[in-house]
């Protein structure tokens, strides 16, 4: 069985011979860690790769960006601050702090316009992965990266007219891009927006639905139209978002599971969406022993099946995980 096969065999729910696997290599240890990185992928290969780079990776732009401490301007603007290399920096100077400069603010459309995806499907037709997008529309999170996060909870909070012109404007630029992915070769197209804290969603799931919900299924109707798969990755707890995500259309969801109740969501969401990992990066991963790791594996597989449809072997790896405790996760899904 191929790595695509058994992938999209775990999509439909079919049985694949094992749990396809999938490791997210931050960027830390991507540039520092890598003959631990290529040491685990030569013992553990990954059915999931990307025509760039893994999904937790970002792209040849961020990783360069990320060797060294200092700040950068990215494509939309707004000034970021790497503090340490290797580690995900913050956004200090949004490009909209000042709403005065909205009127003449421009998406980098050139960079979904004039972008060459060509090498994509050559990069496709030479694997038997399965192949997912790099990061596409990710909505909430370019709203913060542009505006600044404590101005977008107040802006949502008094329906300010220039955030949902602003968002109307992020929403056209990702409409393009997923597009252009969708015209690619790739199997799956990856959404992401963090929308939980540890206990509940960062804002009311009524607004949720109202302003950012028709967003996703715009996306999703797109990649499905294409006949390809929607893989979707937000952090925290998103309990109260899970029927809303299934609804629109996405098949595979990237979660913090151990932030939220496993087996209550099992039980109501087992056979209708493909959990896509994960294994407890907070405590676990980066504290815990390689008994406590298998323990974790244990239990979402109990939860989930036993891996057999439904389930991807996934787990992230920072700066702080041993690679013992990686080479455990895959382990324990065996």
């Amino acid at each position: 069985m191929t790595s695509r096969e058994r992938t999209q065999k775990a999509l439909s729910f079919s049985k694949p011979d094992r749990a396809p696997r999938n490791l997210w290599a931050l960027p830390y240890v991507s540039l520092f860690r890598k003959d631990e990185l290529d040491a685990v992928l030569d013992k553990y290969p990954s059915d999931i790769e990307s025509p760039e780079r893994s999904p937790g990776g970002g792209n040849d732009d961020d990783i360069r960006r990320l060797s060294k401490a200092g700040a950068y301007t990215d494509e939309w603007g707004s000034v970021w601050e790497v503090g340490e290399p290797g580690i995900i920096g913050e956004v200090k100077h949004p490009a909209l702090a000042d709403w005065s400069k909205l009127d003449k603010f421009q998406p980098p459309w050139d960079s979904v316009t004039k972008r060459d995806l060509s090498y994509v499907n050559r990069y496709c037709d030479q694997s038997d992965k399965f192949m997912l997008s790099s990061v596409s529309a990710r909505p909430f999170e370019r709203l913060q990266f542009l505006r600044g996060t404590e101005n977008v909870f107040m802006d949502l909070a008094c329906d300010e007219p220039e955030i949902r012109k602003t968002l109307a404007m992020i929403h056209e630029y990702y409409l393009l891009d997923v597009s252009a992915w969708a015209a690619t070769n790739v199997d799956a197209i990856f959404l992401m927006d963090d929308w939980g804290t540890n206990r509940s969603l960062l804002i009311n799931p009524e607004m949720w639905r109202a302003i950012f919900k028709p967003l996703y299924k715009d996306y999703c109707r797109i990649i499905h139209d294409a006949g390809k798969s929607v893989f979707f990755h937000s952090d925290g707890n998103i309990e109260a978002i899970y029927p809303d995500l299934i609804e629109i259309g996405v098949d595979s969801l990237n979660s913090q599971l151990f932030c939220m109740d496993i087996e209550g969501l099992a039980k109501r969401h087992k056979g209708k969406i493909t959990f896509w990992g994960e294994i407890d990066r907070q405590h676990v991963l980066p504290f815990g022993t390689t008994e406590d790791v298998r323990n974790a594996v244990h239990r979402v597989r109990n939860a989930l099946g036993e891996g057999c449809g439904g389930a991807i072997a996934q787990c992230e790896w920072g700066k702080d995980n041993s690679r013992e405790n990686i080479e455990a996760v895959f382990e324990a899904w065996l």
